[in-house]
């Protein structure tokens, strides 16, 4: 399928129109980024792995009934997916204590939680996306008590499975964050919300379950090295990067310098 003009650029994706107005083409970027775009590198594959991975997690998703925006994976970069009106809302579900809930909060890294911890972020990099409440979502307008809660059920749906999946492969779910958006159904001629983002390294807290050697983005965050080795790991263990294929022969090359912004 043909590229169309580029509709959006953010910091680790990238949307092209298509032919089909309800159809767009993602394109994953290789850029890692963290502390809401102040510190920036160029992971040389890392978007090939999050692509393949974040596929291979839709497709199981979809299979126990969570409805996603993902179509089918056209290539080793790029997804075909249904284009969404996306809220401006952040989902976190934390199973774990760690990152900002432990600064926040004072809690002990590695603390696991008696239940898991729903949190939502407004969607604004201008502001850090800044933690919100459901209160605040519904006097700005940003989604429905009806949405909210159907999009509440589908998250901690989402854990459960993931938490499975993750557990079978020897790696703990610490947290992951998650956006939604509405999509048009042809068959009941409404809107229904879905799952719209990927699921990946980069979306995600994976630990080891023996070591908690971090599998995720936090080794680019706090400068632990071996950032796409760590994607790697994930991948085969889902099985989907065997030694033996092309994808582990990418050439991934060592990070640029890391650069603040000067504020």
């Amino acid at each position: 399928m043909n590229k169309g003009k580029k509709l959006y650029e953010g910091k680790a994706k990238i949307l092209y129109e298509t032919k089909d107005k309800e159809l767009v083409i993602q394109h994953f970027k290789d850029d890692a980024t963290a502390f809401n775009n102040l510190k920036k590198a160029n992971v040389e594959g890392k978007g090939v792995l999050n692509n393949r991975i974040s596929e291979y997690i839709l497709n199981n998703l979809s299979q126990c009934g969570i409805k996603t925006h993902f179509i089918k994976r056209l290539n080793m970069r790029e997804q075909l997916i249904k284009k969404a009106e996306i809220f401006p809302i952040e989902f976190i579900v934390r199973n774990i204590a760690t990152g900002s809930l432990t600064k926040r909060l004072g809690i002990p890294e590695g603390t696991v939680l008696e239940k898991p911890l729903l949190e939502y972020c407004f969607k604004k990099d201008e502001l850090d996306d800044p933690l919100i409440s459901k209160e605040h979502i519904f006097s700005f307008g940003w989604a429905t008590e009806k949405e909210i809660k159907a999009i509440d059920k589908m998250t901690l749906r989402i854990n459960d499975l993931l938490l499975g999946l993750f557990r079978g492969i020897g790696i703990k779910l610490v947290d992951f964050k998650v956006e939604y958006g509405k999509t048009w159904n042809k068959d009941s001629e409404e809107k229904e919300i879905v799952l719209a983002d990927e699921i990946s390294p980069d979306t995600c807290r994976l630990w080891d379950v023996k070591t908690e050697k971090k599998l995720d983005k936090d080794r680019f965050r706090k400068d632990l090295g071996n950032i796409i080795q760590g994607y790697q790991e994930v991948a085969r263990r889902l099985g989907i990067m065997p030694e033996e294929t092309n994808i582990s022969e990418v050439n991934f090359g060592k990070t640029i310098p890391i650069k603040f912004k000067k504020k």
